[in-house]
Order: structure tokens, then C-alpha cells, then sequence
């Protein structure tokens, strides 16, 4: 099977001795996931709503995912564990649309990342979410969930976002993220983020991610597209979208926001990959007049080439548009845990 040539084998394939424990919780396909099973952390549970998410999790990750509402699950079902990580429903805090923010019952359910955090109390917590969340209901949203989590629990847990790009972990995407990580104040250590392992001037492009992408057999299937939008994508270059259209072109659209029909650059890394959306909103090949398929999307995040997503074409898009890049994640897991260890050794817990 042909690898993605921005994804160490080496580092997928190997194993190593796992002595931090991680649950995992909104886990969606699993992409934070891999990226901390990949650093050598064991993921003993994991949970998401949407079932086929849920089998593509299994599929590749194990049978320890659990398809349900977090909000009816029995807490004490759910093992211990030295970190929690997940991402809590990003919708809500979008930028790309108007959004409700924390008002929302999707908004709100990190109470429920929150309540599991006080209850377990783990040696360390992440939680990822779109930036949106930065400036959510004014300010007040990020604000009340740092004030959230710094509080729970008997210890309360020194808590900060960090605004992250992932392309400056090797993400072939413009992928800005929130990292709320939260470390148990009993603990008194302070983690510093791994310094960035790319910059502007050696991104990976997107014609790299790409590269042998038409060997690869899985999730690699063409969506349907109808014959204007073709005709519209022939008069968009690469890195461009519908603005670069003629207005007297009769395929001219007009009133839209910025990705509507955009186009790779294959000298830079793909903009950012959204979960849902009609209306020239799939993200489009650079050189060929059509969508990128889910394979090619998988790619951009850094997915290996076997692992494989169930589901039809629009649900392993959300599946992938709502993940956390593994390959960009990977450099944080590999700065944690040997940080965890040496707490866990420092306090004498099993390891």
C-alpha cells in the first residue's frame, strides 16, 4: 500500500511500553487518538456519539470505543486514567458561520469533559476545539471554561488555551486550533508546548500530501459534481476561488465566503478542511476540475494510507473534517509523555 510521504512509517508501526493511560472522550474517527497511541500512551476508552465514527475508531484503533451519549453513561464504567483528552462539539464556536456558542446544549457539553475530569482526576487534561472558541459569546465562553476546570475537582488543575497552528507540526493544512490543557495544581509542574517542527518556508505542500494518493484503495471514491461547477473550477486557478471567476463570465457567482469552490495550491499547504457544508464547499484539486476525495483529505491531516474510514463519502468527510490531525498532534504527545512519566515516577503511582 502506498504511505503518505509526510507520515513516518516508522512511528506508526512501532511499539513501545505504555505506562500512560489516556481516556478519551468526543473521540470522533480517532485522529488524537492515533496521534497519542503512535507517542507509545494506551488508550483504555474511548467514546463518541456518531456510530459510524465509532466504527471507523474500531476499526483501526481497537474495540475500546463505546458508541453513546456521554450524558448517559454511568461515569463509574469508565477507568482511570493519567490523561483525558478529546474534543468537546466545535460547532457551536465556529467562526466560519454564526454561531450560539456556549448558550447551546452542543455548546455545553464540555460540562460533561468537565464532571468526568473531577471525578477521575487525572494527572493532565486536553481538550482541542476551533478557535472560534478564543472569542465565543464575547470572550465569556473560553473564559467560564478555564475558570471551569481550574476549579474541579479536590486539586483544580492549572489551566491555559494555547492557539496552535497545525501546519507548524508538520500538517499540510492551515489548521488553527485551541489546545485547553489543564495540569493538577497538587503537581506543581509547568509544561512548556514542543517548539514548532516547521515554519512558512517549509510547510508541507500539498502536491507532497498528495503524491501517489491515485494508488491508494480506500475512501479514494470521486463525488459526483454537476457539469457547471466543472466549468466553474476550469476558471479558478490553483490557490484560488469563485472570486477569480470573470463577472462576465456566465458561471460568475457572487456573495460568498472565501473557501466557496477554492482550490489547492500545490505549493502550499491545503487551507483549512471543513466537516460539512454544500455549495462548492468540498475543497478542489489543483490541477484536476473536480473535489478532493476523502483519501486526498485524510492525507492533508496526516492520516496513514491504511487506515481506513466507514461510512459513506459525506459521513467520512465530517469524520475527517472534525478530527484533530494526527501527524500534527504527534510532536504534543511525544513532549508529554515523558513528562508524565516523570511525574508518575515523582508521586510513586504504578506504572
Amino acid at each position: 500500500m502506498t504511505q503518505s510521504p509526510i507520515f513516518d512509517e516508522a512511528v506508526y508501526t512501532a511499539k513501545s511500553e505504555a505506562k500512560i493511560n489516556i481516556v478519551s472522550l468526543f473521540s470522533g474517527c480517532g485522529g488524537m487518538d492515533l496521534g497519542f497511541s503512535q507517542a507509545g500512551f494506551r488508550i483504555l476508552w474511548a467514546n463518541d456519539i456518531d456510530q459510524k465514527a465509532c466504527e471507523t475508531y474500531a476499526k483501526n484503533l481497537g474495540q475500546h470505543v463505546v458508541c453513546g451519549d456521554i450524558q448517559e453513561i454511568d461515569y463509574s464504567t469508565i477507568p482511570d486514567a493519567d490523561l483525558i483528552l478529546g474534543g468537546f462539539p466545535c460547532q457551536d464556536f465556529s467562526m466560519i458561520w454564526k454561531r450560539g456558542g456556549i448558550t447551546t446544549e452542543r455548546g455545553n457539553l464540555y460540562r460533561n469533559f468537565v464532571n468526568l475530569v473531577s471525578l477521575k482526576e487525572p494527572l493532565m487534561f486536553i481538550a482541542e476545539n476551533v478557535k472560534g472558541l478564543m472569542t465565543a459569546n464575547k470572550g465569556k465562553a473560553i473564559k467560564q471554561i478555564i475558570e471551569d476546570f481550574s476549579l474541579t475537582g479536590r486539586y483544580g488543575y492549572e489551566t491555559k488555551p494555547y492557539l496552535v497552528n497545525f501546519a507548524d507540526y508538520g500538517t499540510p493544512q492551515l489548521r488553527k486550533r485551541v489546545l485547553i490543557i489543564g495540569i493538577r495544581k497538587d503537581i506543581n509542574y509547568t509544561f512548556d508546548l514542543p517548539k514548532p517542527t516547521h515554519q512558512c518556508e517549509n510547510y508541507v505542500s500539498s502536491s507532497k500530501a498528495l503524491a501517489g494518493v491515485e494508488r491508494v484503495e480506500h475512501n479514494n471514491e470521486h463525488q459526483n459534481i454537476k457539469s457547471s461547477t466543472v466549468e466553474k473550477l476550469k476558471l479558478i486557478p490553483a490557490g484560488g476561488n469563485f472570486t477569480d471567476i470573470p463577472k462576465n463570465s456566465p458561471h460568475y457567482v457572487k456573495g460568498m465566503i472565501s473557501h466557496v469552490y477554492r482550490r489547492l495550491d500545490p505549493n502550499k499547504p491545503s487551507t483549512t478542511i471543513i466537516a460539512a457544508g454544500g455549495g462548492g464547499t468540498w475543497g478542489y484539486h489543483y490541477s484536476e476540475p473536480r473535489p478532493l476525495t476523502n483519501r486526498e483529505r485524510a492525507r492533508l491531516f496526516g492520516y496513514p494510507d491504511d487506515f481506513v474510514f466507514e461510512g459513506t463519502i459525506t459521513e467520512v468527510r465530517r469524520q475527517i473534517g472534525n478530527s484533530v490531525p494526527p501527524v500534527g498532534i504527534l510532536p504534543f504527545a511525544q513532549a508529554i509523555k515523558p513528562y508524565l512519566e516523570k511525574v508518575k515516577a515523582e508521586l510513586c503511582l504504578p506504572i
